[in-house]
């Protein structure tokens, strides 16, 4: 009769194995895509929206004196 010898993993290793294989099922799915239509000619990204003027700052004092 032969014997086995049952090895045990650590708790962490097998939530990683588990972790990874979530992980893979979810990188595996089929993802949708949507045609988006192309931004019209001339159109420039909206990259420099500070530079609109004097923002102007607010100050709230909520000190009770």
């Amino acid at each position: 009769m032969a014997t086995q010898e049952t090895v045990m993993l650590d708790a962490y290793v097998i939530e990683e194995i588990k972790r990874r294989e979530r992980q893979r099922e979810r990188d595996d799915r089929p993802a949708v895509e949507l045609p988006l239509p192309a931004p019209p000619p001339g159109h420039e990204p909206d990259s420099d929206k500070d530079d609109r003027g004097d923002r102007g700052v607010v100050i709230i004092d909520y000190s009770s004196t």
